[in-house]
């Protein structure tokens, strides 16, 4: 056990109102910090090798300042141009500064050829070609040329002329020297990935429909990598190869799925998205990967003659619907025998029977398509119908429209296993189309989306309107043809609501209505007959009036219970892995810690009625990525004892880097911003604090009440005829201004009643800045407290802090949210309910005879007959 920690349940004293704000690492070189600690408090000044502040700030800040600085620097360059400026130099900093942490680096960074070198060529006049030289050297020296010099950093119709150009390059050196990848740890080698994978995506955003087809989204990836059949026991020998690679993050992707490694393989038509794909490799520390560069359908170049070589594993974004593909196609190898030629005019079935030509005996693949190719005729249709029959395609996924950057149309993943093809008596089908989460203008799939379609394939588990396995006799029936539409085999439209117009006519809630609610009352045995009373057969009416709906679920105490076997069941997960969190170090791997816990977390809650395990995981999913991952990074790098302590936070205006402090210790220019960045302050305040908290809570009540005072009494004394109007400058009066009338106001009456209404003003006035200097006082002294509690801390006291009282209350809110959400769904439905019905036609009829009479009557007064 760990010092400081009971073995009482861990999250029995969390903290509700916990600020979370998350951190990862930075190198930064910049001005030096000119203010000191203005109390006595641990800080922590981690500085880097080349003497800069090491900068702790979260990724999405990293990855934001670094697309906001480059982009600023565009001007009116196509983004689809501009990324190869970019991606260049974060390329040649990231090898650069590998090679000084690594001896064994496989990239040579020669003398003249390193970032550093570039950085000693800014403000020089002749910038430009001296970056070109240099890179030039990095290329020679490792057999890249062709892949990082590509782009001409000496071309004045991209970058301007003269001095504009020296400015542009200077300032975007200046970016990319402010990164630090020195560490040669994975992690490191992950904050690298991942900021490239952001650059990417914005470029691909940036670029538009007939550019952006270089990036497959991460999280169509990381599903089609675990789909294709990658086992604990894969070794790094075993081959996966992408013909249409693009920028090679699909491949990366399937790649870091196998526990071994795999060995990689891709072909790219496209020259520039070729050398994205080469540095790609080289950047995610897959230096031998063998990437080629040609047109896969005319020239594929992984061959033996005429025979096209195999592989154990295949995963592809091909170009949709290409409508050139046989331009300068002479040699078909093979590729169409026993299926037909595929349209002149669409490729799609070009690329597809490539890549199971590609594929060894037992080779598994998957490969994104539209959705054309599932039910399209003619030619496809009968190459379609000969893949059926011969067992190679497992599943089917449809995905929601607008995932990706080439096109906004719906496409699928097609799921391809020649291991016992012959044996295959189904297709399974996942309709996942209404699963995502806008993201600008376009769609993404959220962690839940992707964990539940690798779930439901992969266990092959039919779920209702979501998934089903297919048997091949229905899809050859006469009715179906071999179409493999999607809604043909899986209705996923939501259930009609239908109108009941004998409750319309007679009143009452169907009871069809209320059965379709039967998982609500499941969960809550009781509670239908607590809410309800049979009106007569087959319908009945709500017991309750309908504005005490929900606080009567809410208040019932099989929902008391079910709420707290839900917290229960969080804390006890969490508690079970408690003592794998307080064990995080620099040999820990963050993926495999968070797929152990979503795990986990998954298993808990599927059992357990009502609420959506994938829901839960979700919750879990978004505080990873929005803030533990950060952390965890962070004390995987400092340590839980140093990563805990208070830092000066860094202003660099220039840079556009300049942090939000979480605390501020003294005034004016002699104050010190501090930012906490494992700890947040408020946690320290809920723990050891809470006294003086809520005593501040008073005196800031005290004071806005104070504040309140003022404004009624303003209020109730202005206006024209008011006892304040002659003091009243603008509709406003200041203390200034009050006090400036009391005197000469003195002189005209002193016992006027407006003098003794300035003066109960003052006093007001008085009372409010005594009430907010107290205020003002005790915020001071909880700051100061607070700041001294950090260097008290012992190593168990941290752990509790950021495990129990940050982490872990976080999840526990999260799953209350989940079934605050259903409850408020099952309220909304029945208010539905009880509006649809609680009229009748009778009383409409009533009400229709009752107005009429009236307005007979109205017009029988006024003479009308």
């Amino acid at each position: 056990m760990v010092a400081g920690l009971n073995s009482a349940p861990r999250l029995a004293s969390l903290s509700w109102d916990a600020v979370v704000e998350p951190c990862a690492r930075w190198s930064h070189e910049g001005d030096p910090l000119t203010h000191e600690p203005a109390v006595d408090a641990p800080i922590r000044h981690s500085q880097s090798e080349r003497g800069g502040i090491a900068m702790a700030l979260k990724k999405s800040d990293l990855y934001s300042s670094l697309w906001a600085g480059a982009d600023e620097l565009r001007g009116g360059m196509d983004a689809s141009q501009y990324k190869d400026y970019v991606l260049t130099l974060l390329f040649v900093k990231y090898v650069s500064d590998k090679a000084k942490a690594d001896p064994d680096s496989l990239v040579d960074v020669p003398e003249g050829g390193s970032f550093d070198d570039l950085v000693s060529f800014r403000g020089k006049s002749d910038i430009g070609d001296q970056v070109n030289k240099a890179i030039r050297r990095l290329a020679d020296a490792n057999d890249l040329v062709g892949v990082i010099n590509n782009a001409d950093f000496d071309d004045p119709n991209k970058l301007g002329e003269g001095k504009a150009l020296v400015d542009r390059l200077s300032k975007l050196i200046g970016i990319f020297q402010d990164l630090d990848f020195s560490s040669s740890r994975t992690e490191g080698d992950d904050l690298l990935g991942d900021a490239y994978e952001y650059l990417m995506r914005h470029f691909a955003t940036e670029s538009g429909k007939s550019k952006g087809q270089f990036y497959t989204p991460a999280e169509v990836s990381r599903v089609m990598a675990q789909l294709v059949g990658i086992q604990p026991r894969t070794p790094k020998s075993a081959t996966v190869y992408d013909p249409t690679c693009g920028s090679g993050s699909l491949l990366l992707k399937v790649a870091d799925a196998a526990p071994h490694g795999l060995t990689i393989y891709g072909q790219e038509k496209d020259n520039a998205t070729w050398a994205l794909a080469k540095m790609n490799m080289i950047l995610h520390g897959n230096e031998t990967a063998d990437v080629r560069q040609g047109d896969t359908l005319v020239d594929p170049k992984f061959r033996d003659g005429d025979r096209l070589e195999t592989f154990d594993f295949l995963v592809a974004n091909p170009p949709f619907s290409v409508k050139s593909w046989t331009n300068g196609l002479e040699n078909e190898f093979g590729r169409f025998d026993g299926y037909g030629r595929p349209p002149e005019k669409n490729g799609d079935y070009a690329f597809l029977l490539h890549m199971v030509k590609s594929l060894k005996s037992t080779g598994k693949g998957a490969v994104i398509l539209p959705h054309g190719v599932l039910f399209r005729g003619n030619a496809e249709a009968t190459i379609r119908k000969a893949l059926i029959r011969k067992g190679y395609i497992k599943g089917i996924i449809g995905l929601p429209a607008n995932l990706f950057y080439g096109t906004g149309i719906p496409a699928c993943i097609i799921v391809l296993d020649k291991e016992n093809a012959q044996a295959r008596t189904g297709i399974f089908m996942i309709d996942a189309s209404k699963g995502f989460v806008k993201d600008g203008n376009k769609n993404r799939l959220r962690p839940r989306d992707m964990h539940q379609i690798i779930d439901v394939f992969n266990k092959q588990t039919e779920v209702e309107r979501y998934s089903r396995m297919v048997p091949v006799a229905e899809i050859a029936d006469a009715k179906n043809d071999y179409n493999l539409n999607i809604p043909r085999y899986i209705d996923s439209s939501e259930p009609e609501d239908i109108q009941d117009l004998h409750a319309h006519l007679k009143g009452g809630i169907p009871d069809r209505d209320l059965d379709a609610l039967q998982r609500y009352w499941d969960a809550f045995p009781s509670l239908r007959g607590t809410l309800f009373k049979p009106l007569r057969p087959g319908y009945s009416e709500l017991a309750v009036d309908k504005s005490e709906i929900q606080a009567t679920i809410t208040g019932s105490p099989e929902y008391e219970a079910f709420a707290s076997t839900t917290t229960g069941t969080v804390t006890h997960w969490w508690n079970v892995h408690h003592d794998e969190l307080v064990d995080i170090s620099s040999s820990t791997r963050p993926n495999a810690l968070i797929a152990l816990l979503g795990d986990t977390l998954l298993e808990r809650f599927r059992p357990k009625p009502l609420i959506d395990e994938y829901g839960v995981y979700e919750q879990l999913m978004s505080y990873w990525n929005e803030t533990m991952h950060d952390d965890v990074a962070l004390v995987m790098s400092a340590g839980w004892d140093e990563a805990a302590k208070p830092r000066t936070a860094i202003e660099n205006k220039e840079r556009k880097l300049s942090e939000t402090p979480d605390l501020i210790v003294g005034a004016g220019r002699s104050a010190t911003k501090y930012k906490m960045d494992l700890i947040p302050p408020a946690l320290i305040v809920d723990r050891y604090f809470a006294d003086e908290k809520a005593k501040l809570e008073e005196l800031n009540a005290a004071a806005e009440a104070a504040g309140q005072a003022v404004e009624e009494f303003i209020e109730e004394n202005s206006g024209e005829e008011g006892l304040l109007a002659d003091a009243m400058d603008d509709d406003k009066i200041s203390k200034a201004l009050a006090a400036a009338r009391l005197r000469i106001a003195k002189r005209e009456d002193p016992k006027s009643d407006e003098v003794k209404a300035l003066v109960e003003l003052i006093a007001l006035y008085d009372a409010e800045a005594n009430a907010k200097k107290a205020a003002r006082d005790a915020q001071v002294k909880l700051d100061e407290v607070t700041l001294k509690q950090y260097g008290r801390l012992s190593t168990g006291e941290i752990h509790t802090l950021v495990i129990d009282d940050k982490w872990g209350a976080r999840f526990v809110r999260g799953a209350q949210a989940e079934l605050d959400a259903l409850i408020r769904q099952l309220v909304d439905r029945l208010d539905v309910l009880g509006d649809r019905y609680a009229e009748t036609v009778g009383d409409l009829d009533a009400e229709v005879e009752r107005l009429s009479a009236k307005v007979a009557e109205h017009l029988a007064v006024m003479g009308v007959r």
